[in-house]
């Protein structure tokens, strides 16, 4: 158990706050109230996305042109918003029938291969435009220009040591690109595109010719909000203005109705949502999509105009991830009695892989996210794709920058992986099903060499305990409305110790709590979801939490209730 450091130079900054938040905020690097505004106007401005001007001119030209229009997303949330995003501003500036193509993960794989430029070319497009990938597809752009197609590359993810020879390349994450902010999702970089292409396409008094309403860009932050959660990026300074003022719409009802429909079937009041609900509730069914089916439908939800029509594919969206839970929860049972053995019978690597023929590709990813969670290491999950290949899903621990590690791997045996790409904590890859073995000792011997045994050991970080005046709605609300929280701004998470008066099970996993503050006769309900019921309920009469303040409104009542993240008995 670890607390969060607070500089030794820390001066009250705020009247709004109390001082306890303070330095919360303080910790996670706030230092004014001007911080904490999350106006529209402090959003960095675009001139410096390297690219952005020339992508704005291409897709001006085309449009003036009539000419067609065609994206090519990505099969996560983050692809869907952006393409929704990008239909939706182009079509409200005057492009004719912009279309849309998904890569089916399952046919085509990532990105923009030559294989899914050969089914986009069916759709005879004059301007083909990449969301959320591209970065990596040199193989792809050459195949799109070669048919005369012109090429703009959107996308954030890390690129390699070439480029594609695209006309025009849109990511903060390229070389020479003076953008600050490097944590945008997809979404974030046609959000900017899309500000762009309407000063271009303004500036040619194209409205006004047209008779075309010039869009506001401000109706389009639901989409990046969402995008933006759902791809678990840093909620730096930028993209929490972003995810701030998207919410503020969706709480407003402002939000496209399929959003609001994924809210509601997945149990969550629009009116109050957090970033979290985003990330917990909508993400996971747009994703099930692209995992199990075809994200187009997860697309559609978001298109659609209709409360109704969007209510009926939210009503889809949810079974497919219900099946997706399902899916993984065998994976994850089959996983975790491997990593017994591991457990049992030698100390376990320090870059763990997993792999059985009959694992869902789709679900590959969530599983190396729950077992690297489980054991605190890196974990690579695989599943048979076709051709003897084999596709593996990355997760990381802090301290290791999945992709560099695995560019380690390829510069060392350079016929190892036959492609690769991703994140700092998140990479996909592809090698051949002979070479799993050769492929584990590798990666295993990588983050042996890049991490440090202190930094394979779990730790949670709090921020302290709470005095019992901050056992409060009122402060909870504060903490509530001081967000968005999400990676790299955490949500404010406390510990100490409490006298348990009742326990039990709630809902089958749920334990539910009644627990005194020791310093006071407060009373405070908590819950810890999944608990182990090998180790819960038992007789100890104390316990060390560490927990979220949370409000529980139940109708119509509003009470403060502790979210315990971890519990441990004191006897």
């Amino acid at each position: 158990m670890k607390q969060r450091q607070i500089d030794v130079s820390f001066a009250p900054f705020s009247q709004r706050y109390p001082l306890t938040l303070q330095k919360i905020l303080y910790s996670r690097g706030v230092r004014s109230d001007e911080e904490l505004g999350y106006r529209l106007h402090s959003l960095l401005r675009p001139e410096p996305l390297k690219g952005v001007k020339m992508a704005a001119v291409l897709l001006a030209n085309a449009i003036e042109a009539g000419e067609r229009i065609l994206i090519v997303g990505d099969f996560d949330a983050d692809g869907a918003t952006s393409t929704t995003l990008g239909i939706l501003a182009l079509t409200a500036m005057g492009a004719i029938d912009p279309e849309y193509l998904v890569p089916n993960r399952f046919e085509y794989g990532y990105g923009l291969t030559p294989e899914i430029v050969e089914v986009a070319e069916q759709r005879k497009p004059d301007l083909l435009m990449t969301v959320d990938n591209g970065i990596s597809s040199i193989d792809g752009v050459a195949a799109a220009k070669s048919l005369g197609m012109t090429v703009v590359v959107t996308d954030h993810h890390l690129p390699g040591d070439e480029t594609p020879n695209a006309d025009a390349i849109v990511n903060p994450n390229q070389r020479g690109c003076e953008f600050l902010s490097k944590s945008m999702a997809g979404v974030g970089v046609v959000f900017y595109l899309m500000s762009a292409l309407r000063a271009e396409l303004s500036a040619r008094k194209w409205f006004t010719a047209q008779h075309i309403k010039e869009p506001k860009m401000a109706d389009y932050l639901d989409l990046v909000a969402l995008g933006t959660v759902a791809d678990v990026v840093s909620l730096d300074a930028n993209n929490r203005v972003l995810v701030y003022q998207g919410i503020q719409r969706i709480r407003a009802g402002l939000a496209r109705p399929g959003i609001l429909e994924l809210l509601t079937i997945g149990g969550r009041d629009y009116t109050q949502i957090k970033a979290s609900d985003l990330g917990f509730v909508v993400g996971p069914r747009l994703n099930a999509a692209g995992r199990l089916d075809d994200m187009s439908v997860g697309i559609e939800c978001l298109l659609s105009e209709s409360n109704i029509h969007a209510r009926s594919i939210a009503q889809k969206l949810d079974q497919l991830n219900r099946e997706r839970k399902s899916i993984e929860s065998d994976m994850k049972a089959q996983a975790e009695f491997v990593l017994q053995d591991l457990l049992e019978e030698t100390n376990l690597p320090n870059g763990v892989c997993f792999y059985d023929p009959e694992w869902h590709q789709g679900v590959i990813g969530i599983l190396a996210s729950r077992m690297k969670d489980k054991c605190y290491r890196p974990v690579i999950a695989f599943a048979r794709a076709d051709g003897g290949v084999i596709k593996g899903s990355a997760r990381s621990i802090p301290g290791l920058h999945i992709r560099d590690a695995l560019d380690v791997i390829a510069k060392r045996s350079p016929d190892l992986l036959s492609k690769f790409g991703g994140h700092a904590m998140a990479a996909g890859m592809s090698i051949q099903e002979e070479d799993y073995s050769r492929f584990s000792k590798a990666f295993d011997e990588v983050v042996t060499e890049l991490v440090s045994e202190d930094q394979l050991e779990a730790r949670i970080v709090t921020d302290g305990h709470l005095s019992p005046e901050d056992f409060s709605l009122s402060f909870a609300e504060l903490i509530r409305n001081s967000g968005p929280w999400g990676q790299n701004f955490p949500e404010p998470i406390f510990d100490g110790e409490f006298e348990i008066l009742q326990q039990r099970i709630v809902g089958e996993k749920h334990l539910k709590l009644l627990v005194k503050e020791p310093q006071s006769d407060l009373l405070l309900d908590a819950i810890a979801f999944f608990t182990d019921l090998d180790e819960w309920p038992n007789s100890a009469q104390r316990a060390r939490l560490v927990y979220k303040l949370e409000i529980n409104e139940f109708r119509g009542q509003r009470n403060l209730q502790l979210l315990v993240d971890y519990i441990e008995a004191i006897h």
